[in-house]
């Protein structure tokens, strides 16, 4: 779990070094132990009133290819620099309008061990078609646990950023921090 002082960390850092106008605004910066997520706002195409919604879908998808390619080199060199601070891979994204579009992002493979009835609903999804395999299905359970869960998720990061702070005040990391400052001045 990241904390909050590294989360700020990251933000205030790519605040600084985004390049002048890349985005209209900064939508997100998301970061966990192995991606920082950037997702910025960029102009939506100017249409006539009278477009239909396909026209202006149409017109958003070209102006993220567009801002793809124009923005590649920029967004690389950000990117690498920030993988050599963070330690960690650099996804991008966009929002244009009501489209949101991520260029890339990292998978990760995650191993547990499910028992049979757990299994039996990773089956169960593979049959009805919702996936094609295992891994499949459950990355679909944890998007759906997401989706439904927002808020008890983030209380739940909340209540484990104040028991973090909670620890690194108490007797153990006190003791800890007078040691390391013993041997910094020995």
């Amino acid at each position: 779990m990241i904390t909050d002082e590294e989360r700020d960390e990251v933000r205030g850092w790519f605040a600084g070094r985004l390049p002048e106008g890349l985005f209209t605004e900064v939508v997100e910066v998301a970061v966990d132990r192995e991606e920082i997520t950037v997702i910025g706002r960029i102009p939506e195409p100017e249409l006539d009133s009278a477009a239909s919604a396909t026209e202006r879908e149409a017109a958003a998808e070209g102006r993220v290819a567009e801002f793809r390619e124009r923005t590649r080199e920029e967004r690389m060199a950000v990117a690498r620099e920030a993988e050599r601070r963070f330690r960690r891979k650099v996804s991008w994204g966009v929002a244009c309008g009501n489209t949101r579009t991520l260029f890339t992002h990292v998978a990760v493979p995650v191993m547990t061990r499910l028992r049979q009835p757990e299994r039996q609903v990773l089956d169960t999804l593979i049959a009805g078609g919702v996936a094609r395999s295992r891994s499949e299905a459950l990355a679909w359970c944890v998007r759906l646990v997401q989706r439904n869960a927002d808020g008890w998720l983030a209380e739940l990061g909340e209540s484990l950023e104040r028991v973090r702070r909670v620890r690194a005040q108490g007797p153990d990391a006190q003791a800890a921090r007078r040691a390391a400052d013993t041997e910094d001045q020995g």
